[in-house]
C-alpha cells in the first residue's frame, strides 16, 4: 500500500489522478449517450430504434459491472482501468471516423455502442475498490464523496458539452471530444503513474466460482444486504421515478424545454452539493443516516407527486438529488472498510449494479403504468409510499444495520 495515511487526500497523487481519470471518462460516457441518442433519431431518422440503442448501451453494462468485480480481484486493477479506457479510445475513433464520413449505420453503430457500454462496466467498480489502497481508513467517507461529487458533476458536464459542441460544430464533433476525453483518462491511469501494489495471490477459479464466492460472501452479511435493499428501493423508487416522470410532468403542466432543463440541472446540483456535504461532515452512524436519507427522499417525491407548479417542483428536485450521496455514501465507505481486501472488486461491483441496474426497469415501469391509464401523480405517490413503507422496516428491523 502506499503511504498515503497522513497525506491530505488533494496532495494524494493518486487519489487526484484517479479523480481527474473518473472525471473525464464518465463526460465522455455521457457525452456519447446524448450524442448518440441525438444522431440515432435525426440523422439515422429512427425514433423507434432508439430504444434498441439505449438498451445496447446500459443493459450490458449493467451485467458486466459484476464481472468487472472478479477481474479487479484477479488482475491489477490499474491494468484494467487503462485497457477499459484504451478500448473505449478505439471504439469511440471508430465511430468518430464512420459519422464524420457520413457512412455510419444503425447496425454498425448498435454493435460499437454495445461493447463501448460492455468495457465501460469496468472503470466505476475497480476505481471505487481502489480507495482501501490508496487512503487512510479515516478519509474513506471524504474520497467517496469526492468521488461521487464529481461523477454527478461529469454526467451534467458531458451533455452540456455534447450539446455546445453539436451545436456549434457537428455530431462528429461531439464524438471527437468524447474520444479525448477518455484518452486523457488512459494517460492518468497509466499503470506505471499509480504503482498499485500486486495482486494478492490466491487460488486460481473460474470467473463463475469467483462470482460466486462474491454473492456468497454478500449473502452472508447481513448488513450488505440491508444495505443493498436500501440501495435498491432508493435507486427504483425514487431516483429512477424521478428521472423518467421529469419529462411527463414537464409536459403535463404545460411546460417547455426550458423548465425540463431546470428540473434536471436542479437535481444534479442537489447531487453535487449533497456530496460536498458528506464530504465535509463525519458521520458516525452511517446505516442509520442512510435509512433517514431514503425516508426524506420518499418524503420528498411524494410531495413532489401532488404539487402542480413547475417552480415549486423545481426546488423540491433539488432535495431528492440532495438525498442520494446521504443514502449511497455511508453504505459505500462502511462496506469497504468491512470488507476483505481479496473480495472488495466483487463486492462493490455488486453494490454498483443494485445502485445503477432498477433504473432502466423504472423506465420501462412507469411509462407503461402511465400508457396503461394511470397518473403520473398517482405512480409517484404508490413509489413513494412503498419507499416509506420500505425505509420504516429497515429502521425498526434493521437493528444490525443502523449500529455500524
Amino acid at each position: 500500500m502506499e503511504q498515503t495515511n497522513t497525506t491530505p487526500l488533494l496532495k494524494n497523487r493518486t487519489f487526484v489522478l484517479l479523480l481527474f481519470a473518473g472525471l473525464t471518462t464518465i463526460a465522455s460516457y455521457s457525452m456519447f449517450i446524448t450524442t448518440t441518442t441525438w444522431y440515432v433519431v435525426t440523422d439515422l431518422g429512427s425514433a423507434s430504434q432508439l430504444g434498441m440503442i439505449l438498451i445496447a448501451a446500459t443493459v450490458p453494462r449493467l451485467i458486466m459491472m459484476v464481472f468487472g468485480g472478479v477481474l479487479a480481484d484477479t488482475f491489477k486493477k490499474t491494468t484494467i482501468m487503462f485497457s477499459a479506457n484504451l478500448a473505449q479510445v478505439i471504439i469511440l475513433a471508430i465511430i468518430y471516423y464512420f459519422v464524420a464520413i457520413d457512412d455510419m449505420t444503425f447496425l454498425l453503430m448498435l454493435g460499437l455502442t454495445l461493447f463501448f457500454g460492455m468495457i465501460d462496466a469496468f472503470f466505476g467498480p475497480v476505481k471505487t475498490s481502489m480507495i482501501p489502497k490508496i487512503v487512510d481508513q479515516e478519509q474513506m467517507q471524504k474520497a467517496n464523496a469526492w468521488f461521487q461529487g464529481t461523477d454527478q458533476f461529469a454526467f451534467i458536464l458531458g451533455p452540456l458539452l455534447a450539446g455546445v459542441f453539436m451545436e456549434f460544430g457537428t455530431v462528429a464533433t461531439s464524438y471527437l471530444v468524447a474520444t479525448l476525453l477518455v484518452a486523457i483518462s488512459t494517460v492518468l491511469v497509466f499503470p506505471p503513474f499509480i504503482k498499485e501494489t500486486p495482486v494478492e495471490a490466491k487460488v486460481k477459479h473460474t470467473p463463475l466460482l469467483d462470482l460466486k464466492e462474491g454473492l456468497v460472501h454478500v449473502f452472508k452479511s447481513r448488513y450488505l444486504i440491508t444495505g443493498i435493499v436500501v440501495l435498491i428501493s432508493f435507486n427504483f423508487l425514487i431516483m429512477g421515478a424521478i428521472i423518467v416522470s421529469i419529462p411527463l410532468v414537464v409536459d403535463l403542466y404545460g411546460g417547455t424545454p426550458i423548465n425540463l432543463s431546470y428540473l434536471e440541472v436542479s437535481l444534479g446540483i442537489g447531487m453535487v452539493i449533497g456530496s460536498a456535504i458528506i464530504g465535509f461532515v463525519q458521520i458516525k452512524n452511517r446505516g442509520k443516516t442512510s435509512i433517514y436519507g431514503l425516508l426524506g427522499a420518499a418524503a420528498t417525491l411524494l410531495f413532489f407527486s401532488q404539487i402542480t407548479d413547475l417552480f415549486w417542483l423545481t426546488l423540491i428536485v433539488f432535495f431528492i438529488g440532495l438525498a442520494m450521496p446521504i443514502v449511497t455514501i455511508p453504505f459505500f465507505t462502511s462496506a469497504q472498510e468491512t470488507t476483505d481486501p481479496k473480495l472488495i472488486g466483487r463486492v462493490m461491483s455488486l453494490i454498483y449494479l443494485a445502485m445503477n441496474g432498477f433504473d432502466p426497469i423504472a423506465y420501462g415501469v412507469i411509462p407503461s403504468l402511465v400508457e396503461g391509464g394511470l397518473s403520473i401523480q398517482y405512480v409517484l405517490l404508490s413509489f413513494a409510499l412503498v419507499a416509506i413503507f420500505i425505509g420504516l422496516v429497515v429502521l425498526f428491523r434493521g437493528k444490525s444495520y443502523q449500529k455500524v
